[in-house]
């Protein structure tokens, strides 16, 4: 709601455009400074805990107030300048203003603030570790996804500013891997020279909508899909061979449909274009064959971090029955299958079921088994059967844990429930739902994506005695 007349907010009253002094107390976990104005919440884009700052309110809703920065008083030591020169059109990074190491130290403070909101728990008690950094925080993002416009007669591709329909063209990105900043603006240029028709969000016509451009770290091949509004697409064929004439590292071109008008990237039906179906990735010791829609950690790197943090939580002597719930194409569960006695995985997408298996077949692994559906159906047929894990892992959605699946997790009563989140605030409300029958024995934060205001999480957690 955007008013200039004086709201409520919380039993404080504030008008939009009200200017105020402020004191940045921590950040939010959207990466905003946090401040309280007479006891109201206020969040702050772009301000840093210990600043004073002039405050400008933009917004106003019951419980809080947003507001820009109209002025820094007191500046705070650990802001730099962010290097990227769109950094504060394009909205895609929250905290390239701040120093880097001071990133790692407040997304651990994000983890302890959703503990405090959302459980009963004395989180002073709690093993909260530092948060596991990168060596160098930058180009880490192995796929891009960037929208299509025209800006006159340019073709240009990027993101939407953030609240806005804007498109914000992005010809160099600080977090993308540079073969796929290379082989993006390329494309861009290829459909421009051929003049395709690209998709206007607005009217909803045109047929290029969204470039996406994925690489294998480790293999250097790289994937190119076009997102298309309808499958008839002009010049097709001159476009494929000017993508292989001019980017000749590009072993992959694929067109996805996708008509909808949706915030969604695919559609259900994708076409091969031209050279291979998919595109080799290794992590660690196992590779991993990736087709277009296929899910996949975006930053590799820290993936082998995250996840050898996972078969720590783990602890298996190779004896031990573990459930990889959320399997989705089986990474974690290859990723603990050498130490393990069996592992059974399930997915609700059948696809990824039948990615899963290849993969544990091509890595020689005969101790795998995955089954379509819902972890609360399998589980509590598997014991009936006489078969009880040991350790179940889960590495669920932003949205954490079905209910019934948490509630599968009390009955069955595993030894150790680990618990890899994206999301702080629901790994705290699901450690919450499970905390009489779970202790906490250490959480470790991960920072999968630097300079946004996202942390990942790996949570052991214990059966009483």
């Amino acid at each position: 709601m955007k008013t200039k007349k004086p709201v409520p907010t919380n039993g404080v009253t504030m008008t939009v455009g009200q200017t105020f002094p402020l004191t940045i107390k921590r950040l939010g976990i959207n990466g905003e400074g946090v401040g309280y104005f007479k006891k109201q919440v206020v969040f702050v884009q772009g301000a840093l805990p210990g600043e004073e700052v002039v405050a400008e309110v933009t917004n106003i809703k019951h419980k809080f107030a947003e507001a820009k920065i109209k002025k820094i008083r007191i500046k705070s030591p650990h802001r730099i300048a962010p290097p990227c020169p769109i950094y504060e059109q394009c909205g895609g990074c929250q905290l390239q203003h701040l120093q880097y190491e001071q990133q790692l130290q407040h997304k651990r403070d994000i983890v302890i603030q959703a503990l405090e909101r959302h459980t009963k728990l004395n989180v002073e008690k709690l093993n909260i570790k530092p948060t596991i950094g990168m060596e160098d925080p930058w180009h880490y993002r192995n796929k891009s996804q960037f929208q299509v416009g025209k800006q006159k007669e340019k073709v240009i591709a990027g993101l939407y500013g953030e609240n806005s329909h804007k498109l914000i063209n992005i010809s160099d990105c600080l977090v993308q891997h540079r073969s796929t900043t290379e082989v993006t603006n390329i494309v861009k240029r290829i459909l421009q020279d051929f003049n395709v028709s690209v998709y206007n969000e607005k009217g909803g016509q045109g047929i290029v909508r969204t470039i996406m451009t994925r690489v294998g770290f480790a293999s250097g091949e790289i994937q190119v899909v076009l997102i298309t509004t309808q499958e008839k697409l002009p010049k097709k064929q001159q476009i494929v061979e000017e993508i292989h004439k001019r980017l000749p590292q590009v072993k992959s071109i694929l067109q996805n449909i996708n008509g909808k008008k949706t915030s969604l990237i695919f559609g259900e039906q994708t076409i091969h274009l031209s050279g291979e179906q998919v595109i080799q990735e290794t992590l660690g010791d196992l590779s991993f064959e990736l087709s277009a829609r296929a899910f996949f950690q975006l930053n590799p790197v820290q993936t082998v971090k995250l996840y050898d943090e996972v078969k720590k939580a783990a602890a298996l002597t190779g004896k031990e029955k573990v459930v990889d719930a959320y399997c989705g194409v089986g990474t974690i569960g290859l990723w603990l299958a050498d130490k393990a006695g069996e592992v059974r995985g399930m997915d609700t997408i059948p696809e990824s079921i039948e990615d899963a298996q290849i993969n544990a077949e091509k890595h020689g692994y005969s101790n795998m088994k995955y089954v379509t559906g819902q972890a609360e159906k399998w589980l509590p047929k598997w014991v009936k059967e006489g078969w009880k894990p040991d350790t179940i892992v889960v590495d669920p959605p932003r949205t954490g844990c079905d209910e019934k699946l948490l509630k599968t997790v009390l009955e069955v009563q595993p030894q150790r429930f680990v618990y890899v989140s994206c999301n702080p605030s629901t790994l705290a409300k699901d450690i919450e739902f499970v905390s009489k029958k779970y202790k906490v024995e250490w959480i470790q934060p991960v920072d999968m994506f630097p300079h946004t205001a996202h942390v990942e999480n790996v949570a052991l957690l214990v059966k009483k005695t």
